[in-house]
């Protein structure tokens, strides 16, 4: 069986969804361009989902590219490397991409210009007889993510347990985002290289390539990336294009008709999706051991004079990727990390690209897809808009009052934890309520809920220990206390030892006795008795006093 692209009819559909203006022709006219080298790069320390990882490197250091900066430490996390040589100019917390707004810790760098690389060993080919175990730890080492926005540890996903199918999604399904799209169109050949070493780490019977359908150019790609495959191992699926079948399990349902349990990941029905970026930063770690140090990201929007897609090193300030493209100076355009669907508002532009941007959307108000939101929204009429498109199939209705009324239980009951928050609520809603918001909002609660709970779990079992400690020592030194009274109560009264002592002292009262004749039978004259006698005297008298006292 050749290479082919599978035919419509064998799709299935998921619940909901919506059909957007896609607005992708503004940044797919060009190549993927290379942004220039900067002086300065800011680089933070944690860029996924998962716990910081800990800084190797100190202010003043020199570092070559490549090189690990701060190396993790537990198992969802990620280590983060050097996107040039060059000196730690600072270690501190500065303003980095997060809808909270709040700095964090980052390593700042700053660039000799020199491009001295770390030594590098590549594995190429030889990736395929080189253990599964031993090549997910090349893939931790490297820090490479999930590119399609999430930014979940990828080594993690990647078990060899009964996984039958391996998904490389280029379902970009997000308005105005074409990053993969333009990945697939250069880079085909690549992607499908690191597809296979994913393949082979997971021990996949087959890797199917999603596309949608409104991506001609890509999908051509792919198949020629592939037309040497008779095995049948590779497939390229179009997918109809309708947000958001990007999601992992909405894209499962479409290709293989599979429903993902609630509270279950794709990996429990055999089954893993990786982003075709992921695949393509896995075929540059195991073809030219580089680390995920680059991306490409779209920058777009009506507010960019050029939209077009860059190369752009992990750490460069977004500002000099704007202006790169060049941007109209309207007062009230706005910048955007992501799509108008999933992304999130930036404060400022100065902030780093890191991992998880693979957009930069700046849109004046005649642009905005989304309907505008506020605090200030009218109430919710009932009318059952958001039942109908969430891809979920929640009822983001109840979801909303639950979370309103912060009844974390009940929201719970209604599946919160399955919502993508993929904003389809929100886009349909004629009261203007941002949806999402309070669901993320019910989502933070009981995940902070959870971590004072797991606390004070912890906090319980420690002081129950210490207690069971104090009261082991309490019984031990009790138990000794007991073992020495009854030792004493049961020693005989008359023992060897005691009559040494005895003697010893009946042969002492003797000598006393024999010297105090002799001193009965000398002048009873005390008056010039020296010091050293009577000290003698009076110490016979006390000894047979002691010796009487014990006798009875």
């Amino acid at each position: 069986m050749s290479a082919q692209t599978e035919p419509p009819t064998t799709l299935a559909q998921f619940h909901g969804g919506l059909k957007l203006k896609d607005h992708k022709q503004l940044s797919t006219q060009t190549a993927i361009a290379k942004l220039p080298a900067q002086q300065r790069y800011t680089i933070p320390v944690l860029q996924h989902i998962g716990k910081a990882g800990e800084v190797l490197v100190q202010v003043g250091e020199r570092v070559r590219k490549g090189q690990m900066l701060a190396q993790s430490k537990h198992l969802l996390s990620a280590p983060i490397h050097a996107p040039v040589s060059g000196t730690i100019s600072d270690i501190g917390n500065y303003p980095v991409p997060h809808p909270s707004g709040l700095p964090a810790q980052c390593i700042i760098i700053d660039n000799d210009f020199e491009n001295d690389w770390v030594e590098r060993n590549p594995v190429g080919d030889a990736a395929f007889h080189i253990p599964p175990s031993t090549l997910r730890r090349m893939i931790r080492d490297a820090g490479i993510v999930g590119l399609g926005g999430a930014g979940f540890p990828t080594a993690i996903k990647q078990t060899e347990i009964d996984i039958k199918t391996l998904i490389i999604n280029g379902v970009e399904c997000e308005p105005y985002i074409t990053c993969d799209d333009m990945l697939m169109r250069e880079r085909a050949r690549e992607i499908i290289a690191g597809s296979e070493v994913i393949g082979h780490i997971i021990k996949a019977r087959e890797i199917i390539i999603t596309i949608e359908d409104n991506k001609p150019e890509a999908i051509a790609a792919m198949q020629a990336a592939i037309a040497d495959d008779t095995t049948g191992y590779f497939r390229v699926q179009a997918v109809p294009t309708i947000y958001p079948s990007g999601g992992e399990k909405q894209i499962i349902k479409v290709v293989l008709d599979k429903e993902v349990p609630s509270n279950s990941l794709p990996n429990d029905i055999g089954v893993l999706c990786q982003n075709v970026g992921t695949a393509y930063a896995i075929y540059r770690t195991m073809y030219h051991d580089e680390p995920l140090i680059s991306r490409v990201v779209t920058i777009t929007g009506h507010g960019v004079r050029q939209p077009q897609n860059l190369e752009v090193a992990v750490g460069t300030a977004m500002q000099a990727c704007l202006e790169f493209c060049g941007t109209y100076p309207q007062a009230n355009t706005d910048i955007v990390m992501g799509g108008p669907m999933m992304g999130f508002n930036l404060h400022s532009s100065k902030l780093p690209v890191v991992k998880v941007t693979n957009c930069l959307l700046t849109n004046t108000s005649a642009s905005n897809l989304a309907q505008p939101q506020s605090a200030s929204h009218l109430p919710c009429i009932r009318c059952g808009r958001c039942v109908d498109v969430c891809p979920a199939n929640l009822l983001p209705q109840q979801l909303y009052w639950y979370s309103g009324a912060r009844d974390f239980e009940r929201v719970v009951d209604y599946h919160l934890f399955d919502c993508i928050e993929c904003g389809c609520c929100a886009y349909v809603c004629p009261s203007q309520i941002p949806l999402v918001q309070y669901y993320r909002h019910a989502k933070s609660e009981i995940w902070e809920r959870e971590r004072e709970r797991k606390e004070a779990d912890i906090a319980r079992q420690r002081h129950e220990a210490h207690q069971a400690r104090l009261e082991k020592q309490k019984r031990d030194r009790e138990e000794k206390l007991r073992q020495k009274r009854e030792a004493l109560k049961a020693r005989p009264a008359d023992t060897a030892a005691n009559d040494i002592g005895k003697n010893a002292i009946a042969a002492a009262l003797a000598r006393v006795e024999a010297k105090k004749k002799q001193l009965d039978l000398a002048p009873k004259n005390t008056d010039n008795l020296s010091a050293e006698q009577q000290q003698l005297i009076d110490a016979v008298e006390k000894r047979r006093k002691q010796s009487h006292q014990q006798e009875t």
